[in-house]
């Protein structure tokens, strides 16, 4: 395992060569011992990565050493070919030479569903990802994603609050969180799931890597649900991977004139189906709901009047108070009075000012 951790980490020469060399020589170890002149006779390198293979920067015994600090980090390394390497990732066009894990890897007899979208999400779709991620939890499907600021936490922490398992894809190694302030997230994350990643662990998170962890994403992934996504991003990039791999692929329609829905409009017009409901979701899947999510008690009591006749006629979208008025009917303090009890109680959220939308989720949930 020390020599595949060394050959993982020849940069920037590809999985795809990497595995034809241990395929050639038998194993890691015979790599790392093999004579320049061979590697020319084998034929699939060029001479810069001929030179960059054979520059040992690292004696065997700092080889150990660092080995060593993986496994007391609580750091797998699985690589290719390994009886415990997914075997949907076999299946994907350049799949990663090795994986690193922490916490488990997603059940080969358990569905998983990945959900993306854009980092800078509207209110309606960090919602929508929350609710997505907690319906697909309760029906025991693992959720994957990129455990990104914006609709991949959200969903992430959707399928944790419905007491299901998800797995965190980084663009960088596994014992860096990214974003920091994911750091909850991060950590109940390998709780209830795991982190993984191809990147060896120190590296950090540079954008070159993102797009190409997108691949194990989606390669992981049997349906991909884009939440977000404006038209260049990459979230498209996911979902274009997951097409080309063969996945379903469906998306969330949004208001017209949105920037973070035209992506997602795009992939509709394109042949991506459309996302209406979880529950719409799992029938066509055809998933049964092995557990049914319980509202708190909280959640479940009637509202007394005004508070009930304000929060009917919230919404995903914000409103303004002035709209609220007119639609209740209310005077303009009775209107204000409700919602600051719908807000201090978590059934409603000011998004800016004189803006509210409904707080689906609940008191005392946070994303």
């Amino acid at each position: 395992m020390m020599y595949e951790y060394w050959l993982a980490k020849v940069r920037p020469l590809s999985a795809r060569k990497k595995r034809k060399l241990k395929d050639a020589y038998g194993s890691a170890r015979a790599v790392y011992y093999i004579e320049e002149k061979d590697l020319h006779r084998l034929g699939i390198l060029t001479k810069q990565e001929i030179r960059l293979l054979c520059r040992k920067t690292e004696s065997e015994k700092q080889l150990e050493e660092e080995w060593k600090k993986l496994e007391m980090a609580g750091i797998q390394m699985i690589p290719y070919g390994a009886p415990e390497y997914p075997q949907r990732l076999t299946q994907i066009q350049d799949p990663p030479f090795a994986l690193f894990v922490k916490g488990d890897l997603p059940p080969e007899n358990q569905p998983t569903v990945a959900i993306v979208g854009a980092r800078k999400c509207t209110p309606y779709g960090e919602q929508m990802a929350l609710e997505y991620g907690e319906a697909m939890a309760g029906a025991g499907i693992a959720v994957i994603s990129g455990m990104a600021r914006g609709i991949d936490g959200a969903g992430q922490r959707g399928a944790l609050n419905g007491g299901g398992r998800t797995y965190g894809v980084l663009g960088c190694g596994v014992d860096i969180c990214y974003p920091r302030e994911h750091i909850g997230l991060y950590t109940d994350i390998m709780k209830n799931g795991g982190i993984l990643s191809e990147r060896i662990p120190g590296e950090p998170p540079l954008p070159a890597y993102f797009p190409e962890r997108n691949r194990i994403i989606s390669g992981l992934a049997d349906v991909v649900l884009v939440m977000e996504a404006k038209r260049k991003s990459g979230s498209l990039i996911t979902a274009d991977q997951a097409l080309e791999q063969g996945k379903d692929v469906y998306a969330l329609p949004g208001p017209a004139d949105s920037p973070l829905s035209e992506g997602c409009h795009q992939l509709i017009r394109q042949g991506a189906g459309i996302l209406l409901s979880p529950q719409d979701l799992l029938e066509e899947l055809g998933m049964e709901r092995i557990c049914i999510m319980k509202k708190s008690d909280k959640n479940k009591k009637m509202l007394e009047s005004p508070e009930n006749m304000v929060y009917s006629c919230l919404g995903l979208f914000p409103k303004d108070v002035s709209y609220i008025i007119e639609e209740t009917g209310l005077e303009p303090g009775r209107v204000m009075e409700a919602l600051i009890t719908l807000v201090l109680e978590g059934y409603a959220r000011e998004i800016s000012k004189n803006h509210y939308v409904r707080a689906e989720k609940g008191p005392g949930r946070k994303i």
